[in-house]
């Protein structure tokens, strides 16, 4: 069985028992995919207890990253092979899925590629290096303007670099663009428009990129978070919150 849901942000009472009752017939070999955002922020005492609680869990967690990870923490950790595409693990049950990916799960083949742009930096971004960096916080929050600071809260990395494009692009080429599934964290770029206007959310580089995979891919569907909504979008697209829906099983992806 595998589970998709969107963004966390380390609040995960909803993988609860009250809330996910569902649980109780699952087991390791069966999965709860989570569409970037997942909250791995820090070491501290919070990020263990809850990292150690879903490890406890009767199923396996795996999570794709979006644009508020820590990408320094993610660097620490080592990438090895799993089924098929490379992943980091925070412990047994809890495993990063890396971007650029295409997995063997469940008998679906799973293709994923995480990161985002922050749409929520207006004030910019600002440099704990900066001689200036008090005199611009304060007058950026008595502004109540949203900003970041870089390696604290802000990494570059949430978007892709070129060599996890072209990894991606290799990897779809060798299982002749052909999936089950797509994780993402944002959505392609006329999908973004169509859905969710030309607001707060521009198309960049990724969505772009993920236009163009649209554009090729023969999918059964595609799911991303990010948008913080729980809404179908087309037959085959499907934008995540706090919703938990089931995958179907190899029978059902074939059917489309």
């Amino acid at each position: 069985m595998i589970y998709i849901t969107g963004d966390c942000h380390r609040d995960y009472r909803r993988f609860g028992m009250q809330a996910f009752p569902e649980q109780k017939e699952m087991t390791k070999d069966d999965y709860v995919m989570i569409c970037g955002d997942f909250g791995y922020w820090d070491l501290s005492r919070e990020t263990n207890y809850w990292m150690k609680w879903l490890d406890n869990k009767s199923y396996t967690t795996l999570w794709i990253d979006g644009n508020h990870e820590n990408y320094d923490l993610l660097k620490e950790l080592p990438v090895e092979e799993w089924h098929g595409g490379k992943v980091q693990k925070v412990n047994q049950s809890v495993i990063h899925l890396m971007r650029g990916q295409v997995y063997e799960l469940d008998g679906l083949k799973i293709f994923t590629f995480g990161g985002a742009r922050s749409h929520d930096i207006e004030g910019g971004i600002l440099d704990l290096k900066d001689p200036a960096y008090r005199r611009k916080k304060s007058r950026l929050m008595k502004s109540k303007r949203f900003f970041r600071t870089i390696h604290v809260n802000w990494w570059p990395e949430e978007m892709p670099d070129e060599e996890e494009y072209e990894e991606g692009t290799r990897n779809l080429e060798k299982a002749d663009w052909k999936v089950d599934l797509v994780l993402t964290h944002c959505c392609a770029t006329s999908l973004q428009k169509k859905a969710f206007g030309e607001g707060d959310y521009v198309s960049d580089q990724l969505t772009d990129y993920l236009e163009m995979l649209r554009n090729r891919l023969d999918y059964c569907y595609w799911l991303f978070g990010h948008y913080h909504e729980n809404r179908q979008l087309t037959e085959k697209d499907y934008v995540l919150y706090e919703q938990i829906v089931r995958l179907p099983d190899r029978e059902g992806a074939d059917k489309g």
